[in-house]
């Protein structure tokens, strides 16, 4: 059942992504000759006002074929009226953004729409205390809930953190419901290093204490809801470009590089927690698949928006020659990160043998 969702989630993700590109050539008077979902050999396909709508037998993928359009074979280019070639560079790179556009757009879409439906979120109760911690000096006990940080209402366990960094180190001010009653503490966060996500060494203020592990549905307004999801995709966005950042300048190592196995068995058990857990994955997956896809790759939209801005820049396209022979590279890169991924999947299945 797992792997039946992930092809189906991998499949609306790509369609989506097409789809966005679709639209922004018909909009520009661009006449789209393909539309399929998949690659390889067509399996179902409908032809309807000159687009030919297709599902190919390899689901791991998709592509729009706009009226001459063809980076293998750039010599095919059409200047006819309703041809990708005879628009401005300008209106091809926004032909070329509405991919990348549409998936973080989904993205944001999910988030709203959980956003209105209610997010699960940790309370301000305290679970644990760290030994020899700055909260077991000032004898803050397990079961304590914050409420309020110097003067400021405090509901949920991610503020507390938020206000503790933007003290700077300084002495705090925590107003603590312990048993019924109020109580006023003064402590003073520490400096800890630790490690963040992509294991570099950092240091962040720290007073010693862990969530209790309650949590409450916060419903969130339209306009809440709405200011939530661009913050959660922008956030999503920012972190798997800082990943990106990471492997690229040797940071993480290539060993983190994951490909459709990770997939499928992120989405699988993604599955089995549930639906909530189902649309978040699929939201991540989305804005991984638009950032991907705006890298200054050729083989990518991100190559080929540089190309039409080096055309906006110098007022000439770059010659035959070294768009084929870029794009060709381009495409060797991939090829060689799909291995990459692929290699790495199964190596973790066979327990690193």
């Amino acid at each position: 059942m797992g792997f039946f969702v992930s092809l189906l989630v991998l499949s609306f993700l790509i369609f989506f992504h097409e789809l966005g590109h679709f639209i922004a050539a018909r909009a520009f008077g661009v006449k789209v000759e393909v539309f399929s979902i998949g690659f390889g050999k067509k399996i179902f396909s409908v032809t309807k006002k000159g687009t030919e709508y297709a599902i190919s037998l390899i689901p791991l993928g998709g592509y729009v074929k706009m009226k001459g359009q063809n980076d293998a074979n750039p010599s095919e280019a059409n200047y006819e009226a309703d041809g990708y070639s005879s628009k401005t560079p300008f209106q091809r790179v926004i032909i070329l953004l509405a991919g990348p556009f549409f998936n973080l757009a989904l993205a944001a879409i999910i988030y709203f729409g959980l956003a209105l439906g209610g997010i699960d979120t940790l309370t301000a109760k305290i679970g644990q205390i760290s030994p020899n911690s700055a909260a077991s000096v000032a004898d803050i006990k397990a079961g304590d809930k914050i409420t309020a940080i110097n003067g400021s209402a405090i509901k949920y366990w991610h503020e507390i953190s938020e206000k503790i960094q933007a003290s700077g180190g300084q002495q705090i001010a925590l107003s603590i419901l312990r048993d019924g009653s109020k109580q006023e503490i003064q402590i003073k966060p520490l400096i800890v290093e630790t490690k963040n996500i992509f294991g570099e060494n950092t240091k962040r203020y720290m007073i010693g204490i862990a969530p209790h592990g309650e949590s409450v549905k916060v419903h969130y307004n339209p306009i809440e809801a709405a200011g939530l999801a661009l913050d959660k995709t922008y956030q999503s966005a920012k972190f798997i470009a800082m990943g990106l950042e990471k492997l690229i300048t040797g940071v993480l190592s290539l060993d983190n590089v994951g490909g459709v196995i990770s997939i499928v068995q992120a989405t699988n058990q993604a599955t089995h927690s549930g639906i909530v857990t189902l649309l978040l994955l699929t939201a991540l997956i989305s804005v991984n698949l638009g950032v991907i896809n705006l890298l200054p790759i050729p083989a990518l939209d991100g190559g080929h928006i540089l190309f039409n801005i080096y055309e906006m820049i110098f007022k000439k396209a770059p010659s035959e020659a070294v768009f084929t022979k870029l794009t060709l590279a381009g495409w060797a890169v991939l090829l060689w990160l799909m291995l990459l991924g692929l290699y790495n999947d199964l190596n973790r299945i066979a327990g690193g043998f």
